[in-house]
């Protein structure tokens, strides 16, 4: 097997530029992201996917952002509305998991039918009182038991529906004050408290086939993010005992300072697998791509694994679903 590029990348339209297709079978990406602009229509977003796939040379990872409500890249007609994650756990109550369970099923489908094979989903991080909005309503509880079962049953939707889910944002980021888009959250708790509630959470969760990390600074163990920091890298593979391949948040967030080549480099050397790099012209994802170069042998290896567990979906009766979701959740299942 050839060697992935270590980076997800992404495009700027809804077909592939000559240039990015050279770029892309020059670098060869581990994967992609799809963003708005690269949404049309069915047919359009499966020609990208084949685009994607023909010009980095191998039958990469698409991956997109579809958690539902605020966050979710697919909208009608394509696919379904959702609620917010929170709200939709609020509306289940004790049936939760089983109903999130059926919404990730269904998104599974959806993005299957479009050529996408990924979603950056489940979220791990445990909301609290003060969980910055960007973020809190996305969250599935206030409680790690809680969170750990719906996640859980968040990813074996994704699984069952031949789609790799990406858990986020580990090691977590539910205590953080502010958005990691605009700035670079600080998190002042103990050791000792993180790990018994944030870490515990994607230490049951350790199993999954791909991470994302949090872009958030926890100040008891290293000055810098977790992005960036060896040993919060050492401690998610130690402490929290997951192999599973590792990406990067979106490097371009305003969280992170310094170009964006500094950046994947001192990524990658922390111990991520993979750099994801979102938003950016094509000089900057030509030197990202060029910074981060190939994939290491332990790189290679988690990722060949996760690429392994992308199956075929199992068999989906589309409208017991609907019609169980709808049961579960009184009726109030869409946004």
């Amino acid at each position: 097997m050839s060697r992935f590029g270590a980076t997800i990348l992404d495009a700027e339209g809804l077909r592939l530029t000559a240039e990015e297709k050279a770029l892309f079978a020059e670098t060869k990406p581990f994967g992609f992201i799809l963003f708005a602009r690269n949404i049309d229509s069915a047919d359009q977003v499966r020609a990208l996917c084949d685009d994607f796939r023909e010009a980095a040379g191998h039958d990469c990872v698409i991956t997109i952002d579809q958690e539902g409500g605020r966050v979710q890249r697919l909208r009608a007609p394509l696919a379904r509305e959702w609620k917010t994650p929170l709200d939709h756990v609020a509306l289940s109550g004790a049936a939760a998991a089983r109903a999130m369970y059926l919404r990730y099923r269904l998104i599974a489908d959806e993005l299957r039918a479009l050529g996408i094979d990924s979603n950056c989903a489940p979220i791990a991080d445990v909301a609290m009182d003060d969980t910055h909005p960007f973020l809190k309503n996305r969250c599935y509880g206030e409680t790690l038991d809680s969170v750990t079962e719906i996640a859980r049953a968040v990813s074996d939707g994704h699984l069952d529906g031949g789609v790799l889910p990406v858990l986020k944002h580990i090691p977590g980021h539910g205590r953080a004050v502010s958005d990691s888009h605009l700035d670079l959250p600080h998190v002042a708790a103990t050791h000792s408290d993180l790990t018994v509630q944030d870490f515990a959470a994607f230490k049951a969760l350790a199993d999954l086939p791909m991470a994302m990390t949090a872009h958030v600074v926890f100040d008891a163990i290293d000055p810098l993010p977790a992005t960036l920091s060896p040993k919060l890298v050492d401690l998610i593979r130690t402490e929290m005992g997951f192999d599973g391949l590792l990406m990067t948040d979106d490097i371009s967030m305003k969280a992170l300072s310094g170009s964006y080549s500094d950046i994947s480099k001192q990524a990658l050397t922390a111990g991520c697998d993979v750099v994801l790099l979102c938003n950016a012209d094509l000089a900057d994802r030509t030197r990202v791509a060029q910074a981060a170069g190939e994939m290491s042998d332990s790189a290679q290896r988690r990722a060949s694994a996760a690429l392994a567990l992308r199956k075929a979906p199992q068999p989906l009766d589309i409208s017991a679903v609907e019609d169980e979701l709808s049961a579960l959740m009184s009726g109030q299942v869409y946004g």
